[in-house]
């Protein structure tokens, strides 16, 4: 059977694609939405820097809970609860724009509980799709996945930014719609939940995932080199002022900016879902690493928008190299009984990469300028990239995502 046929054949596994696609459209919908609403609002890069940072702070002190919750209960019906949380917050969001009483403080605040389902909702996920397919389809069905998702990442933004012409209540109303349809997608997956043998809860069960991805290094150097290359070369917080200052376009080159990383993720997922990874697995991450770091500190320069539009569709594509062994690595090396708190510290290390990622670049750019913030994140991510070949050398070394470490 072709390799997309095989996968299409796991229906359980199709029916939660679909649900992370609506889910994760919603969610870029709404952050193009949040992000022009704040900075339309305060003109501060601080502000937009701290939607990402209120978004990582559930993350960080709710991983642990949320991590033994996912082992202990059915994670269908916890992605489906997060979802319809978000759903009420875009609801929200659409009223106060319609009564006109959208403030900083309000967004700031929603941006918590944002931040809130996602803590629970990304390692349930996460969780879930191992137990959806058989284990040697796992790396081809994490890159079908992966393309799924950045697809939608690629529309919802395009999507975004077109349905701004409307006003923000356009785009509320449809992101909460979208997160609707997913909740209700999941809410009719069907798989063998066994629960597992309750244990009281204690630092040890507490901190089993971080015992368990401290003692195999090779996944603890994949996790933190994503992480500090992110935090350090993410520029997605600062586009809606290279979009309006820099680049000087609207809203609607504002969505096409956050969906460049998208595409080039997309066209990368798709060559990895037809020709997985096999050799040379850690110095293909790191090299894709390096290239991100490369092509951040091209985007941080440029005043071209097809550059710059170039520049993250290519950082998107190696950040993809990233995510998919990363994410290969961790599920085929983690037990079932394990996945929900392990998936729950891979989530803050993805959470600090992202949204207190954003903060940093908030932060810096109100110091040194948008421009200053791009640039140092990407040589920054150059360095750990060095950084990580000489601290990491498993990670280096390692040739195949199954198997043994060196």
């Amino acid at each position: 059977m072709p390799p997309l046929a095989a996968l299409f054949a796991q229906k359980p596994f199709i029916r939660l694609w679909f649900a992370r696609l609506a889910g994760t459209a919603a969610s870029q919908m709404l952050m193009v939405a949040v992000g022009w609403q704040m900075y339309d609002l305060t003109a501060s890069a601080w502000d937009l820097g701290l939607v990402g940072l209120y978004q990582f702070l559930p993350a960080l002190l709710l991983s642990l809970l949320a991590g033994h919750v996912v082992d202990r209960f059915h994670r269908g019906r916890i992605v489906a609860a997060c979802l319809a949380l978000q759903a009420g917050v875009a609801g929200v969001l659409m009223m106060a724009t319609v009564g006109h009483w959208s403030s900083r403080v309000l967004l700031l605040l929603l941006s918590v509980m944002l931040g809130t389902a996602r803590a629970f909702q990304m390692p349930a996920q996460q969780a879930l799709t191992p137990m959806l397919v058989p284990k040697p389809m796992l790396p081809r069905a994490m890159a079908f996945s992966s393309a799924g998702m950045q697809a939608a990442i690629i529309g919802g933004p395009a999507l975004g930014g077109l349905l701004f012409a409307g006003g923000a209540v356009v785009v509320y109303g449809t992101s909460a719609a979208l997160f609707v349809l997913g909740g209700t997608l999941v809410l009719r997956l069907r798989y063998d939940h066994v629960p597992l043998p309750q244990e009281p809860v204690s630092l040890r069960t507490l901190f089993a995932g971080v015992a368990f991805i401290w003692e195999r290094k090779v996944i603890l150097g994949a996790v933190s080199l994503d992480l500090f290359a992110v935090l350090l070369g993410g520029a997605t917080a600062l586009l809606p002022m290279y979009a309006k200052d820099i680049l000087h376009v609207g809203p609607w080159g504002l969505g096409l900016l956050r969906s460049a990383p998208a595409l080039g993720a997309l066209l990368t997922s798709i060559v990895l879902t037809r020709w997985p990874l096999e050799r040379k697995v850690g110095r293909t991450l790191l090299a894709a690493v390096a290239l991100y770091g490369a092509t951040t500190l091209v985007f941080g320069l440029s005043t071209s928008f097809g550059l710059s539009l170039a520049m993250l569709a290519v950082s998107g594509g190696a950040d993809m190299v990233s995510v998919v062994v990363r994410q290969t690595l961790v599920q085929l090396e983690t037990p079932d009984a394990m996945r929900g708190r392990v998936g729950a510290v891979n989530s803050v290390f993805i959470g600090a990469s992202n949204q207190l990622g954003e903060f940093e670049s908030g932060a810096t750019a109100a110091a040194l300028g948008p421009v200053g913030s791009v640039v140092l994140g990407g040589v920054g991510t150059l360095l750990i990239a060095a950084a990580w070949l000489k601290l990491f050398p498993a990670l280096a070394e390692r040739d195949r995502l199954t198997g043994t470490e060196p």
